[in-house]
């Protein structure tokens, strides 16, 4: 294809320059040749950039064995983060270096995984416009968020829908059957049991994983770059709280995805609340209310096709009565309870996906937060240091200058808070050691050399 696309160039080139020389005087051949430059340079622009991001690091598929993550026959643990908001921002050219920006930040931290969305379903700058119908303009700019990963050396964890009703999420789905007049019901919870709805989301998932990158020319479902799909951000099927529903949704999406992709790692996105099928639900869960959400993360995480479990971590979200030294106790023994399910039951490694302590807390304190993250970073450093199933832990959520209008209270610029910003370093660095990638990887050679 770009060869047949040169010969054409070259020859209106060669047509054009031939014009332009054979007319009188000398100004005429030197112009035409100068034209011709600047319209080759306009031409090929995009071959151009296309040829630099294929450059690129040369990355290998992460696999799973057991409990752990392997890359190149080495265990792989990870310290990321979450920019939910790189698709978005890359739509626009005036907003796109944010998202290059933030990678290549998060690379001289050291972080390896960066979680964020690969769904907008509807409204604004939508991806999926209707059912099926796409907008090419805003695929571009995830095509570039997948290529710009690679030439930072980040793999993207890509969550393919939301829960919740921010970028579409379930109940765009539903809003759209109902429209057509195929809904079931109203509910969003037929989001996991409407036959149409169900085809609905595999039309999505089969364009997304078959999608040919335009600016690398590696369809999606080939691209190492991509660490792992995720099924659903924190899905919750309430109108069911045995479970059922959503166990059987996982079960046919995850063997779907699997049918067309098997190259990548998947997961579900759960919150890790246990259901009823685990008599942990009343002495780990938070409370009550969060075994009675239809998830289950034992049962559901135990399905053959998903590759690890994945948990969030919210303890100011879920306790309003608790200080900040109980919150960090409670975040402990969620933590090690999740890994020792996966360690002696599951045999699957465990990813905290989202973790976060906002800052609209009552007492809140930076040093707080500072605490709370180096608690959650230490426990996956003890897993990675046993070889255990504690595979790593993305922090919720990080941006660079100029966006405040998608911060929360959890959000954060990591380079404006020190303590933060050390402790992320090092925890990049205490990692790389483990899997002796110290000396095999520049970046992280010149970045731990002053943290031994």
């Amino acid at each position: 294809m770009k060869k047949d696309l040169r010969s054409h160039w070259s020859l209106r080139f060669l047509i054009i320059y031939r014009k332009m020389v054979t007319r009188n005087g000398m100004l005429y051949p030197i112009l035409g040749f100068a034209s011709c430059v600047a319209f080759l340079y306009m031409s090929f622009g995009d071959l151009k950039l296309s040829a630099n991001f294929t450059k690129g690091p040369r990355f290998s598929f992460v696999e799973r064995n057991g409990t752990q993550f392997f890359l190149n026959g080495k265990p792989l643990y990870i310290n990321g983060w979450n920019s939910y908001w790189l698709m978005a921002h890359s739509v626009d050219e005036s907003s796109r270096p944010k998202v290059s920006a933030m990678l290549q930040a998060g690379a001289k931290m050291g972080l390896t995984v960066c979680r964020t969305w690969a769904f907008n379903d509807g409204g604004y700058n939508a991806l999926q416009i209707s059912p099926g119908q796409f907008d090419e303009r805003v695929f571009k700019a995830l095509d570039y968020v997948i290529a710009e990963a690679r030439q930072q050396g980040i793999r993207l964890l890509l969550s393919l829908v939301n829960n919740l009703q921010p970028y579409g999420g379930k109940t765009q789905y539903v809003n759209w059957a109902w429209q057509e007049g195929v809904g079931l019901s109203s509910s969003n919870d037929s989001f996991f049991f409407d036959p149409s709805i169900r085809k609905y989301f595999k039309n999505y998932v089969l364009t997304v994983l078959t999608r040919k990158n335009t600016i690398t020319g590696i369809q999606y479902r080939n691209d190492p770059t991509i660490f792992a799909w995720e099924l659903i951000n924190e899905p919750r099927c309430m109108t069911d709280p045995s479970g059922d529903t959503l166990q059987d949704w996982v079960e046919e999406m995850s063997a779907f995805i699997k049918s067309i992709d098997k190259n990548h790692l998947l997961t579900i996105g759960l919150e890790g609340f246990y259901g009823p099928s685990s008599p942990k639900k009343a002495t780990v869960n938070p409370e009550q209310w969060a075994s009675a959400l239809g998830a289950d993360f034992m049962r559901n995480s135990n399905i053959t096709n998903v590759d690890f479990a994945s948990v969030h971590i919210y303890p100011d979200q879920w306790f309003h009565g608790l200080g900040f030294e109980e919150k960090r106790n409670y975040v402990s023994k969620w933590m090690h309870s999740h890994i020792e399910d996966c360690d002696k039951e599951l045999k699957k490694p465990v990813m905290f996906t989202e973790y976060g302590l906002s800052d609209q807390n009552k007492d809140f304190q930076l040093s707080q937060r500072e605490q709370l993250y180096r608690t959650i970073q230490d426990i996956i450093y003890k897993s990675a240091k046993k070889k255990g199933s504690g595979a790593g832990a993305l922090v919720w959520q990080f941006f660079v200058e100029g966006m405040q209008e998608y911060s929360d209270d959890f959000g954060m610029v990591p380079w404006q808070s020190p303590p933060i910003y050390k402790l992320t370093i090092e925890h990049s660095c205490k990692l790389a050691r483990i899997q002796g990638l110290i000396q095999e990887n520049g970046n992280l050679k010149q970045l731990c050399s002053k943290r031994k």
